[in-house]
């Protein structure tokens, strides 16, 4: 039976002239769809291929124990074979595991909202309490939906256009239906139990990490934890956003990752 691999689809880019690959992977119950107000942004650079990880927007589910090393793979088995990678959130995690697990196959990478830990420890204070994940974890195995709504207000907590995100969240995530619920467990397991900590200094391809100053899933004070452990890493924080700036204020969001671009003699 041939594998079943993810949604993917790549869009041309508008210059005569684009810098490369560039790939888009999502964060948690949502799907590549939460990219479309940045992509003509992108699209004057880059040929830009978007990625539903497993069980979510249109992607399928096999029947795999669902890891950040799965969806590694999945990744990487339709994904270009040079590329920079962009990932929000949980699709952060990928985009540093990938980057980790597949050097020769990533040439840069840009996380937002995206934390080695995203839980807090004793060493590790600038992060989400363990609780809350539990919590979510909890209410999800009786109420999909209405724990999905819940963490996508909780994303759009602090930005100043709240309101307006959670509505276009919500929008997202209904054009392709719920996620599968097994995706949503073993996702939020992820966030719950992955530590990148000790590797995130082997990461040797230009890395940049974008952070919301309002941000209440990934607090904006990880920033210096963060500079400890990987000295190189470029570290943004976008003023007065949250966990979703892409959305918010796509201009806004694009500026730091297009410098970035320039700065790296990509674009």
């Amino acid at each position: 039976m041939p594998a079943l691999l993810p949604f993917h689809n790549t869009y041309r880019s508008t210059s005569e002239a684009p810098k490369g690959e560039l790939v888009l992977l999502h964060g948690w119950g949502l799907h590549s769809i939460v990219w479309d107000d940045i992509m003509p942004g992108l699209l004057a650079h880059f040929q830009v291929t978007v990625i539903d990880l497993p069980g979510m927007g249109q992607s399928p589910l096999p029947n795999d124990d669902y890891t950040l090393d799965f969806l590694v793979g999945q990744v990487a088995g339709v994904m270009p074979e040079n590329a920079h990678v962009l990932g929000w959130s949980l699709g952060g995690l990928v985009a540093l595991r990938l980057a980790l697990t597949h050097p020769a196959r990533v040439r840069s990478v840009i996380t937002t909202g995206t934390s080695p830990r995203f839980v807090s420890a004793p060493d590790w204070p600038a992060a989400m309490a363990p609780e809350v994940l539990e919590k979510f974890s909890e209410v999800l195995r009786e109420d999909e939906n209405g724990t999905l709504i819940r963490f996508l207000a909780l994303n759009c907590k602090g930005s100043p256009t709240l309101r307006d995100d959670v509505r276009k969240l919500k929008d997202i995530l209904y054009f392709c239906g719920l996620p599968a619920g097994r995706a949503l467990r073993g996702g939020l397991d992820m966030l719950r139990d992955t530590d990148l900590r000790q590797t995130l200094h082997q990461i040797g391809v230009p890395l940049m990490m974008i952070f919301g100053e309002n941000d209440h899933l990934v607090p904006a004070a990880v920033q210096a934890d963060i500079a400890a452990l990987h000295p190189g890493a470029i570290l943004a924080m976008l003023k007065d956003l949250a966990h979703v700036p892409f959305v918010s204020a796509p201009d806004l969001f694009l500026q730091p990752v297009l410098d970035f671009y320039r700065e790296q003699g990509i674009v």
